[in-house]
């Protein structure tokens, strides 16, 4: 995706390719972890374990809820599980199955859902989960983890398979900006401050954590100073960082790649409204799906960019 024009920021690989060559490494240390698949390894990129690991390694076919039955029951034996599929197939068709073989057991599986949000591009809808952070977060005690480049992904990934319990963790299909530096320092549920202001904050997570930089770049010309925080855990929220965040900038946009029902905008929405009341506004998808076509003429379009997170600030502003 575009990276930016006044970031400074570099393309990197998709979050999915990093993940797989993350899963890869991590496979070469914990002889107990098992990957299966949906029959889309060369998508979520499990291809990559498959080949050196074929062992461990269970392609199941296009066959989601028996993809979770087996990741259970793998799980249940003793073994570090983790399941892929397209973020769409995965939590959307296999929701039972997850909230009673995952979720209410609290199963040591973990789910990685790619191919998340409408940046998937000409798929189209069918493919395009909007849904999936939603989702994932109304299972109880589940972690859900949106990473927004290449260095947060492999980190997030291996922060997770360093746990016990359910994950989902969130990848995307395109190519996207760099923003961390190799072994920084990644803690699930702990927000990443990017940048320091004091005029409002901007939430973001995934894929548009970069427009967010973008944007802030953009507002500083014009004397705004925003705050950029980097939401990669969607559940547990960091309660403390989006609390501080309204009490010292005074107004909040959140910004997602993901319908706003239930997504990162309710869930900050409700630590708000609870703890420190300031005006927000939301940049996500509308109550809508979308339609094939070129990822960065979709996110123009339904409303995903840096100019929109912007032109948010800038409303939510005019309301303090």
């Amino acid at each position: 995706m575009n990276a930016g024009k006044q970031t400074g920021l570099k393309e990197g690989p998709a979050t999915r390719d990093a993940f797989g060559k993350s899963l890869k490494e991590i496979g070469r240390q914990n002889p107990n972890l098992v990957v299966v698949d949906g029959d889309v390894s060369n998508s979520t990129r499990t291809e990559d374990f498959a080949k050196e690991f074929p062992e461990r390694f269970f392609n199941v076919g296009i066959a989601e809820s028996n993809l979770v039955g087996v990741a259970s029951g793998l799980a249940m034996a003793g073994k570090d599980v983790l399941a892929a599929s397209f973020a769409a197939f995965l939590l959307c068709n296999a929701y039972d199955q997850i909230r009673m073989s995952v979720a209410f057991p609290q199963a040591n599986v973990k789910l990685v859902g790619s191919h998340s949000g409408i940046s998937i591009g000409e798929d189209g809808p069918s493919q395009m989960a909007i849904e999936d952070i939603a989702l994932a977060t109304s299972f109880p005690n589940f972690t859900v983890l949106v990473p927004a480049d290449a260095p947060s992904t492999q980190a997030a990934t291996r922060a997770m398979l360093e746990q016990e319990g359910p994950f989902y963790l969130r990848t995307g299909r395109p190519k996207v900006p760099v923003i961390y530096e190799a072994g920084f320092d990644f803690q699930i549920g702990k927000a990443n401050k990017l940048r320091d202001g004091s005029d409002l904050t901007v939430i973001a997570c995934g894929l548009m954590v970069a427009p967010a930089l973008e944007a802030a770049s953009d507002l500083e010309q014009k004397g705004i100073t925003a705050r950029v925080l980097d939401m990669h855990t969607i559940k547990p929220l960091d309660l403390e960082s989006i609390e501080l965040a309204a009490r010292e900038t005074g107004a909040i946009v959140t910004a997602e790649e993901h319908l706003l029902a239930g997504g990162l905008g309710t869930a900050v929405t409700r630590v708000v409204a609870e703890r420190h009341p300031v005006p927000m506004a939301f940049v996500g998808i509308q109550d809508r799906y979308a339609e094939s076509g070129k990822p960065q003429e979709l996110l123009e379009k339904y409303g995903l960019t840096a100019e929109h997170i912007r032109l948010a600030a800038e409303q939510v502003i005019r309301r303090k």
